[in-house]
């Protein structure tokens, strides 16, 4: 028997692991979301902390945003060429760093390089995903599919308060040291348990595809971004919108045309990927809505006529039931996808996103409605979040699992920016003026509300769209039976 090289991992037993693969990846969902959010109760005080304007400490959002999207297909492609568990390892390891970097430093520009670094974890859900796609016996896949999808809006929910409590009581370097030990835990935890993925997928890597997907997807999202700030009618806005779109145009047109490309844009063009990816996109604006308006609406004045008046802890607690659902009710969805598919499933939370949005627009003044309108929304969100990998896994090869899910993710990524773009300019266009602020008016509010609902009943519309399991079942008999009778 050879040695064993002393640098080679020490792996946990065999039935260990299987029983751990599950919660550790689960965990690394987790603490991505919850690096992300972390930072939002710190920005009222940034300026301050940091002696940098707010446009530049805004941009320790937008870095993470850009980063992130961008990362996310480039590295579930590095996943699926040269092991998902070695480019798993990779991103969080790269978010653990830029979390000590923050902890170490005041310095505005390195916390923004230190965010853009924790961009890299966006690409840890579509990689786990994968991954237990080749691990899982079959009859597991769907519930931990479901769980991981989850772990998004449990880590949000997590992160918030989570992050107001040690702000308010501790130095905010605190903040930072918390997450790096939790980073540094889940990295140690997925070295010793997941084990790497034979599934791989052979040629090489498209460098000039990722360079013209960096530079498309900035253009684009930093255009969306910033857009509320530097006025939408300007020229840098136009300029970064004009040459997203001739970038996007000039990267697909090379993506076509090369033998191993970034992004396999003619499966992705597909009806049964396709519609997939424009769902996620249309669900991560609905469902990005919802986390938005609660919480600036909770804390509004209660001279507003509507607002509660809550505190920035008070706030991530009334988060923290939505989190809760989310994670109890991931295998309730991946009992419908089984029972009824994954396309079903996604129909359904788009239904049920739209219904608690209805909830909202009904009455967002007494906070126990509040908090069930945001249940209901966090509902049709793990239904519709736990069926699109699924759909994705059963549409593409097992070679292309991480760079597919990975581009699902982007969209979804993509939704969530256009989303706060669009409720910061229904906020900004319905104001009043209260003990000399300008503050939301509540029907701007319920216009956001009603925006996200009909965002949501339109990716209803896609899911119902998408071929059913049956159809493709019955279209692949077809071409088998004429091809028999060819031969």
């Amino acid at each position: 028997m050879d040695p064993v090289p002393a640098s080679a991992p020490i792996p946990a037993p065999p039935r260990l692991r299987e029983r751990l693969t599950v919660p550790v990846l689960a965990f690394g969902g987790i603490l991505m979301a919850v690096m992300q959010t972390v930072v939002v109760p710190l920005l009222p005080d940034l300026p301050r902390l940091t002696g940098a304007s707010p446009a530049a400490v805004s941009w320790m959002v937008t870095a993470t945003l850009l980063a992130g999207a961008v990362l996310t297909p480039v590295l579930g492609r590095a996943g699926d060429m040269y092991g998902k568990r070695r480019v798993l390892l990779i991103a969080l390891g790269l978010m653990t760093i830029g979390s000590v970097l923050c902890a170490l430093t005041s310095d505005i520009r390195v916390l923004i390089a230190a965010r853009a670094l924790q961009g890299a974890a966006a690409a840890v859900v579509p990689l786990s995903i994968s991954i237990l796609r080749d691990e899982l016996p079959p009859h597991r896949t769907h519930s931990a599919v479901a769980l991981m999808s989850s772990t998004v809006g449990i880590g949000a929910a997590l992160g918030l308060p989570l992050a107001a409590l040690i702000v308010q009581y501790a130095n905010w370097h605190v903040m930072f040291w918390a997450t790096s030990a939790l980073g540094a835990l889940g990295l140690a935890l997925a070295w010793w348990t997941v084990r790497e993925s034979p599934v791989r997928s052979p040629g090489r890597f498209d460098a000039l595809g990722t360079l013209g997907l960096a530079a498309g997807l900035i253009s684009l999202l930093l255009g969306v971004s910033q857009g509320g700030q530097w006025g939408w009618g300007s020229a840098r806005v136009a300029g970064l919108f004009a040459g997203a779109v001739v970038i996007l145009g000039l990267w697909a047109w090379q993506q076509l045309r090369t033998a191993s490309p970034l992004v396999d844009l003619r499966l992705a063009a597909g009806r049964r990927v396709g519609l997939p990816h424009v769902a996620a996109l249309f669900t991560g604006f609905a469902f990005y809505a919802n986390s938005l308006v609660t919480a600036q609406l909770v804390q509004a004045p209660v001279a507003a006529g509507y607002g509660l008046g809550l505190s920035i802890v008070a706030t991530g607690l009334c988060m923290l039931p939505s989190g809760v659902i989310m994670l109890l009710f991931s295998p309730v969805s991946a009992r419908v996808s089984t029972a009824r598919g994954p396309r079903v499933t996604l129909a359904a939370g788009g239904i049920v996103l739209a219904l608690g949005y209805a909830v909202r627009i009904a009455d967002s003044t007494d906070l126990w409605v509040i908090l069930v309108g945001a249940a209901v929304v966090s509902t049709g969100t793990t239904l519709a979040y736990s069926a699109l990998p699924t759909l994705i896994l059963r549409a593409v090869p097992s070679g292309a699992t991480a760079s597919a899910n990975g581009v699902n993710v982007l969209m979804r990524t993509i939704g969530q920016a256009v989303s706060s773009a669009a409720v910061a300019a229904v906020l900004v266009h319905h104001t009043t003026r209260v003990g000399g602020a300008e503050v939301p008016t509540l029907s701007g509010y319920q216009l956001a509300f009603a925006m996200a609902g009909t965002v949501a009943l339109v990716a209803t519309a896609v899911a119902l769209a998408v071929p059913s399991d049956r159809a493709h079942e019955g279209a692949g008999a077809a071409v088998r039976v004429a091809t028999t009778k060819g031969a």
